[in-house]
């Protein structure tokens, strides 16, 4: 398994397949690379496929001091230089989304498409921004972990889904949700909204959106109405019924994701 020093922190890293632009998976906050296991090996028929433990996250080096969405940027940075992939397409689940912005940014035609996987792409709901503010509570941080883990499970009886949620999140302590939950809303904070933050990009740069929850028609509404002004943007609501689709339709996932990038 590959690492690199990222400011002196040890990162770990898968990398299969061949052929350019490469994919660099990278999973949401509190959770590792695993999340992708069944993704990556259906992407890597196709092309070189990366998919990273963020630090302090999977088997990646915890480090002592505190850290933020711009130290997790230098993670993906220094994969990809790793790698020595001349283009990486991201592939971000969740919130990891805003790294994948920021990649742009940084290294602009180096990354010449961005993927996004189930992601608050509008401005973020009140609920949902309360909730950010309990993970900061350590009198309510649990509370509010089970309420959302028991959202991502409902109804739901999928083993390696299962195992994701309550083991490998489940793993991360206080400290880790909180940091989370603050970089989450800052974000939003500044941006306003992912869609907002990708249209202020200039050039702009093609993006395609897959995501399975919310149901809500609304939401799907408000993203193609987006797209009709802004050609750039693509969605496609999956036909599945957890925020983590690739443990349901990882093949038509895969799929999907090929052709953007192809």
């Amino acid at each position: 398994m590959p690492e690199v020093q990222s400011h002196g922190i040890r990162i770990r890293y898968d990398d299969s397949g061949q052929g350019e632009p490469a994919l660099l998976f990278m999973p949401g906050w509190c959770a590792s690379r695993s999340v992708f296991d069944e993704l990556t090996r259906r992407c890597a028929q196709w092309r070189r496929t990366l998919a990273l433990d963020w630090r302090g996250h999977g088997q990646s080096e915890r480090p002592t001091d505190d850290f933020g969405a711009d130290d997790l940027a230098d993670d993906a940075l220094a994969v990809i230089e790793a790698s020595q992939a001349d283009r990486v397409v991201p592939v971000a689940l969740a919130h990891a989304g805003w790294v994948a912005i920021e990649l742009r940014r940084r290294l602009g035609a180096r990354i010449p498409k961005l993927v996004l996987l189930d992601w608050i792409v509008l401005e973020a709901p009140p609920p949902f921004l309360g909730a950010l503010r309990s993970l900061q509570d350590p009198a309510q941080w649990q509370q509010t972990r089970e309420q959302l883990f028991s959202m991502w499970l409902h109804g739901l009886d999928i083993p390696a889904l299962t195992h994701h949620v309550r083991d490998d999140m489940g793993s991360y302590p206080f400290e880790m949700w909180a940091r989370a939950a603050r970089e989450i809303g800052a974000a939003y904070a500044k941006a306003g909204s992912p869609l907002r933050a990708l249209a202020s990009l200039d050039p702009p740069v093609p993006v395609f959106h897959l995501y399975a929850q919310p149901e809500d028609p609304g939401y799907l509404a408000a993203q193609r109405s987006f797209s009709a002004t802004h050609p750039w943007f693509q969605v496609l609501k999956l036909e599945a019924r957890s925020h983590f689709p690739m443990y349901e339709v990882p093949d038509e996932m895969a799929m999907a994701i090929e052709r953007f990038v192809a």
